[in-house]
Parts: C-alpha cells; sequence; structure tokens
C-alpha cells in the first residue's frame, strides 16, 4: 500500500499546538473531514472517541493511531500529525504521545481497508522512521517522508 492512497500533504501537520488527548483528537478530526467531503468533524470525532472508549489506540514509544469507522465514506482517509509538546493519551506503556495518525475506514471496511490500518501501525512500529519523523523540520518534510515511506523487510 503506498500511502497517498489515504493521504495528502494538506492533512499533515507539524507542531500542533494541542493540550491534551480530547484536544489531540478534535484536531485530528478537522483534519479528516477535510478528505471525506460529506462528512463533519463532529461526526469524525465521535467515531474516534467511540473508539477509544473500547480501549486507548496510544500505540507506546509516543505513536497513537486514532481509527474509527464511519458511514458516508467510500475509502480510506489518513491524516498525521507531529504534536509541539506530547500529550498524555492513556498508551499501554504509560508514555505521551507526540505522532499520531489518524485513520477512517468505510462502515462497511473491506479486507483492504483493514490493510490501510495494519500498514501504518508496522510503519509506526519502525522506531528509525519514527527518529526521521520526530527531526522533520517541517510539514512538508513529514509528508515526503511519510510518502516515501518503504518497510525495511
Amino acid at each position: 500500500m503506498k500511502l497517498t492512497e489515504i493521504l495528502s500533504p494538506e492533512r499533515v501537520v507539524s507542531g500542533a499546538a494541542v493540550t491534551s488527548k480530547k484536544k489531540a483528537l478534535e484536531e485530528l478530526s478537522n483534519l479528516l473531514a477535510t478528505g471525506a467531503a460529506n462528512l463533519g468533524n463532529g461526526e469524525v470525532f465521535n467515531s474516534l472517541t467511540g473508539r477509544e472508549k473500547l480501549g486507548s489506540t496510544g500505540l507506546g514509544h509516543g505513536v497513537a493511531i486514532p481509527h474509527g469507522r464511519v458511514a458516508g465514506v467510500d475509502r480510506s482517509v489518513g491524516a498525521f500529525m507531529r504534536v509541539k509538546h506530547p500529550v498524555d493519551y492513556d498508551s499501554h506503556d504509560g508514555n505521551p504521545v507526540d505522532l499520531i495518525f489518524g485513520l477512517l475506514v468505510p462502515q462497511t471496511a473491506t479486507e483492504a481497508h483493514l490493510k490501510h490500518l495494519a500498514a501504518v501501525a508496522e510503519m509506526f512500529s519502525d522506531d528509525a522512521f519514527c527518529s526521521k519523523l520526530r527531526a522533520a523540520q517541517d510539514s512538508a518534510s513529514l509528508y515526503a517522508l511519510l510518502s516515501g515511506y518503504t518497510p525495511s523487510r
């Protein structure tokens, strides 16, 4: 999977100034809604927070992948934020989060859509890649890294 199938430069932000998990999800919802023309950010936020109630999507090592299924989208949509100051995210390892990749998939997600989530999770389990994201100078550099990512295997 090429990340450019679900991610655009407009939905990649460096230095998001959020102060909590809720604020991070609100900002991420705004970004994701721009990729789903018929959805409002409130619907996206409700989907993401509904998923968080099942268990935190904070993977550990400063990474979170909030995701949700939404009626009204026909393809997966992604957004990425590197936050200015890490936020408490109820991650499994207890560490705050600074890299957040959001993903919306259609309500009737197919196996192909679920593969997007698996590919994103694999990407963010690569510590060297995460270090490059943390060192990137700006949003354009982040998008270049994300869109050019290839698994090391």
